[in-house]
């Protein structure tokens, strides 16, 4: 149905995609692990020129690799758009923890791993806690070590959290605080 009600923005977008951003590609695929540990290829908007996506794991608000149009995309979240693509197929779900790259997953140790029973989501209590999580990695001398050292097991805490507290009511408003803020 999102996918349905969106689809007139998503080709608007993909209009001034084309613009902004004539080279490359307008999807973006990346290999993420999902429930039980399951790679599967995430879809987003492209907002970084010429495909220079393909290796990043970490990226500050800063990144000269992001455009002019992909920080917008990325500042309004409108790049997520087309998870709802890994959500009709049922690699997601609404509420979950956002799914890692491999390498970040790989390294849940003991009953953290309980994370990996989840669908991973579009949104989380630990999307929303980092909703600006490129400002605060620009902000630091080494953003991936402050990512490897502080924001990532702040998130597995998180997640665990979410895990062993879910609820209906707990997601309704996880979703309501991603669409309206706080």
């Amino acid at each position: 149905m999102g996918l349905i009600i969106l689809s007139p923005v998503i080709f608007v977008i993909f209009i001034l995609h084309k613009i902004r951003m004539p080279r490359g590609r307008f999807v973006y695929k990346q290999v993420r692990v999902g429930k039980n540990a399951k790679l599967f290829k995430i879809y987003k908007i492209r907002t970084m020129a010429d495909d220079s996506e393909a290796d990043c794991t970490v990226t500050t608000a800063d990144d000269s690799r992001i455009t002019r149009f992909g920080h917008w995309l990325r500042e309004t979240k409108v790049d997520t758009f087309l998870e709802l693509i890994n959500i009709l197929i049922g690699d997601m779900s609404f509420v979950g923890p956002r799914p890692d790259v491999p390498g970040y997953a790989d390294n849940l140790e003991g009953d953290d791993r309980v994370i990996l029973k989840m669908r991973p989501g579009l949104t989380g209590p630990a999307s929303i806690k980092y909703r600006h999580e490129d400002k605060i990695l620009a902000q630091q001398n080494d953003p991936k070590r402050y990512n490897d050292e502080v924001i990532w097991p702040d998130k597995v805490k998180i997640n665990k959290g979410y895990y062993e507290n879910w609820s209906i009511w707990r997601d309704i408003t996880i979703l309501w605080k991603t669409v309206w803020g706080r």
